[in-house]
């Protein structure tokens, strides 16, 4: 029971931290302002490690290669912690593997949240900053499934099409992973 309170607790953590550097990876991409609620709550939750890492991580282009290696380096540490916890009954060279894997599921999870919240606000037609900030980060995910999907009756159903692809590879890398650790 403590190790899966451990476990919970952890997942709660590098999920906050790693998700807000994987958020704060594609607003820098995406050139959306920091000076909104959300980039300055990005901004206080990751500086203390994303800026040290740029010292030694490079960007590569529009990418900021320093807070995806800091989420990385987050899921790391987790599965290295749960690893310990456990006794080392595994070995440790599945550790990385399962780091790697944890951010892509991380990252598959921060999307579908962050479409949800922007069909959500979609809804309720409010004009606020982050409304404003969710939409900039929405807008190019969906703008391809616009092109091939009519409006139905009025309503939008490319953000519920981008959703089920979502959910689609979230399957599919979880059967990767499982054949993987096999």
């Amino acid at each position: 029971m403590l190790y899966q309170i451990i476990s919970f607790l952890l997942e709660i953590a590098t999920g906050l931290l790693g998700g807000a550097s994987l958020l704060r990876l594609y607003m820098q991409h995406q050139r959306v302002p920091f000076a909104n609620p959300v980039g300055r709550f990005v901004f206080a939750l990751t500086d203390w490690l994303v800026l040290p890492l740029r010292r030694i991580v490079p960007s590569m282009g529009r990418w900021d290669m320093a807070s995806l290696v800091g989420a990385y380096l987050l899921k790391l540490a987790q599965f290295g912690l749960l690893w310990v916890l456990a006794g080392g009954a595994a070995s440790a060279a599945w550790v990385p593997l399962l780091a790697g894997f944890g951010l892509a599921q991380m990252a598959i999870s921060g999307l579908t949240g962050l479409l949800i919240v922007y069909v959500i606000l979609s809804w309720t037609q409010t004009r606020s900053p982050i409304g404003a900030v969710v939409d900039r980060l929405c807008a190019p995910l969906v703008a391809p499934f616009r092109r091939i999907i009519p409006l139905v009756g009025g309503i939008d159903l490319s953000p519920l099409a981008l959703l089920v692809l979502l959910q689609v590879a979230a399957m599919v890398l979880a059967a990767v992973q499982q054949s993987v650790l096999r």
